[in-house]
C-alpha cells in the first residue's frame, strides 16, 4: 500500500498554526511570569512563614504534584461555574498553568534557596538588614542562579503541557493542528507539523528564559 504524504494541505492553513503558536507562546509568557513569582512567595513561607502558612503552601505544592495537570484545568473550567465562577477557555487555562507551575516552581526555589551558606545569612543580618531585604537582595539571586536551569525546564514543560488545553477550545497549537486535520483529514501531516513547532518552540523558549534570567533577575 502507497502512502502519500500531502504537507502542502496543512502548510496552507498556516495562518491557524501562527495563532495557535501565538497563543502557546502567550499562555506559557503569563504563566512563567506568575507561576514563578508564586514559586517565590511560597518558598519564602515555606522558609520563614508562620507554621499555619507552611501548612497551607505545602498542601498546595502536594496537590498540586499529585495530581494530574488535565484534571487541574477540567477543574477550573468545569469545576469552578459550579461555584458561580464563570471563566473563558483562555481564562481558566492561565489559571490552570499558573497554579501547576507554581507548585514545582515552589519547590525548585526552595531548594536553591535552602543551599544558602548560613555565613551570608550571618553577614546579612549582621548589617542590620530587615529579613525581607535579607530575602531579596542576599538569599534569592544567588539561589534563582543556583536553581534557574531546573526553572526553564520546568517553564518549557508548562508549554508542552498546554497542549491539553485545547481539550476546552483553548486555540493554542495542538487545537490549530486538530482543527486543520478536520477539515482535510491529513492527520499525520498536521501533526508533524505540529509536533515540529512544539519542538522549536520549546528550543527558543528555552534559548530566550537561559539568555533573561543572568541578565535581569539575578546577574551575570
Amino acid at each position: 500500500m502507497r502512502v502519500t504524504l500531502d504537507f502542502a494541505a496543512v502548510l496552507s492553513q498556516w495562518p491557524l498554526l501562527v495563532k495557535g503558536a501565538v497563543w502557546t507562546l502567550a499562555l506559557t509568557a503569563i504563566s512563567a511570569v506568575l507561576g514563578v513569582a508564586i514559586g517565590v512567595a511560597c518558598a519564602w513561607a515555606r522558609t520563614h512563614g508562620a507554621p499555619w502558612l507552611r501548612a497551607i503552601v505545602a498542601a498546595y505544592v502536594e496537590l498540586v504534584r499529585n495530581t494530574p495537570f488535565i484534571v487541574q484545568l477540567f477543574f477550573v473550567f468545569f469545576g469552578l461555574p459550579a461555584l458561580g465562577l464563570k471563566l473563558s477557555p483562555e481564562a481558566a487555562s492561565v489559571i490552570a498553568m499558573v497554579v501547576n507551575l507554581g507548585a514545582y516552581a515552589t519547590e525548585i526555589v526552595r531548594a536553591g534557596v535552602a543551599a544558602t551558606p548560613r555565613g551570608q545569612l550571618e553577614a546579612a543580618a549582621s548589617l542590620a538588614l530587615a529579613p525581607r531585604q535579607i530575602f531579596l537582595r542576599v538569599v534569592l539571586p544567588p539561589a534563582l542562579r543556583k536553581v534557574w536551569p531546573a526553572l526553564v525546564s520546568q517553564v518549557v514543560i508548562v508549554m508542552l503541557g498546554s497542549a491539553v488545553c485545547g481539550q476546552i477550545s483553548t486555540e493554542e497549537l495542538s487545537y490549530a493542528a486538530n482543527l486543520i486535520q478536520s477539515r482535510n483529514f491529513r492527520s499525520f501531516e498536521a501533526f508533524i507539523v505540529a509536533t515540529a513547532l512544539y519542538l522549536a518552540l520549546a528550543v527558543l523558549t528555552r534559548q530566550l528564559l537561559q539568555w533573561l534570567g543572568p541578565r535581569f533577575l539575578f546577574g551575570r
